[in-house]
């Protein structure tokens, strides 16, 4: 045998770990590149029926970040914020199966995520109920005598003037604002996601615009809205 052919048996062994390696790299490289392509029901239907974790990771990758700017929307801490991210992964591979496709993921998704802040929130401060079907007599019906904030205002506002007016409002109306104009839920979506009649939506939102417009000229005072 000529000089310099001769290769050891472990040699070979970690030749073919090697191409092994990295064939296999690729090849979970290119299925991660179509699963990206997937949408979001075709993920869930591969995954459902093979319970692929692959398939599910594409799912929180996919929605993991936008899921964690809700939580911190909410809750205002990091780390509570990334406990609930986790959580409302755990439940959501849980109950997977329970997604219907009559509302878009992202919409389903979101409401688990509003509901669950809103339990955090309420067990945080000890509220009997966030989204009440019972307005508070002096302040709720005091904001509804107020004009509230027009929706290309809402929609206009400064981004920093924006966060500062909705953090000041209760969680619930912030919610059902964040729902309505940041995530472009429908009246009939928000009442499903928080098990609400639509009427009781229509006046919740009414409300929470009233106050944000108190909030507004509390926090900026006499300031053209911005």
């Amino acid at each position: 045998m000529p000089r310099g052919t001769f290769r050891s048996t472990g040699s070979c062994k970690r030749d073919f770990y090697l191409w092994h390696f990295n064939r296999t790299h690729q090849f979970l490289g290119d299925l991660g590149k179509e699963q990206d392509k997937l949408k979001d029901h075709e993920l869930i239907e591969r995954f459902l029926r093979s319970q692929d974790p692959a398939l599910f990771q594409t799912l929180y990758r996919r929605y993991a970040g936008k899921v964690y700017a809700k939580c911190i929307s909410m809750l205002q801490d990091r780390g509570l914020a990334q406990d609930a991210v986790q959580e409302i992964f755990t439940r959501l591979f849980l109950n997977l199966h329970k997604f219907n496709g009559k509302a878009r993921f992202s919409t389903w998704l979101y409401a688990i995520t509003y509901n669950y802040c809103i339990d955090c929130l309420r067990r945080r401060h000890k509220e009997q109920a966030i989204f009440s079907d019972e307005m508070e007599q002096s302040e709720d019906e005091a904001a509804l005598q107020q004009e509230d904030l027009p929706d290309k205002v809402l929609l206009e506002m400064e981004l920093d003037r924006l966060e500062a007016v909705l953090d000041a409002i209760p969680p619930g109306d912030k919610a059902v604002l964040l729902m309505k104009y940041q995530d472009g839920m429908q009246i009939r979506e928000i009442a499903e996601a928080i098990d609400k009649t639509e009427s009781a939506i229509k006046m919740q939102l009414k409300r929470a615009k009233a106050k944000a417009r108190q909030a507004y000229k509390r926090l900026f005072g006499h300031d053209p809205l911005r």
